[in-house]
């Protein structure tokens, strides 16, 4: 049997995670970073993919509330 090794960048679709793109891929392991999900780790030989060219949306930033400094008189 022979394993699938991921390119860097790839972008990915998973049947229970969505999209994602491969961050890291060995002949053991792969990580993946989905959008909805984050980053995933699983066994290369075992793992279900299908390689798409299907970008995922962009993730948002998340806002940072800036705290006004007390300004005493």
């Amino acid at each position: 049997m022979r394993t699938t090794v991921y390119e860097e960048g790839q972008q990915v679709k998973h049947g229970n995670y969505g999209l994602g793109t491969i961050v890291e891929s060995d002949e053991d392991r792969t990580s993946i970073d989905f959008v909805e999900y984050g980053p995933k780790k699983f066994v290369t030989s075992m793992v279900v993919l299908e390689v798409t060219d299907e970008q995922p949306p962009k993730k948002k930033g998340r806002k940072t509330s800036r705290r006004r400094a007390a300004t005493k008189k």
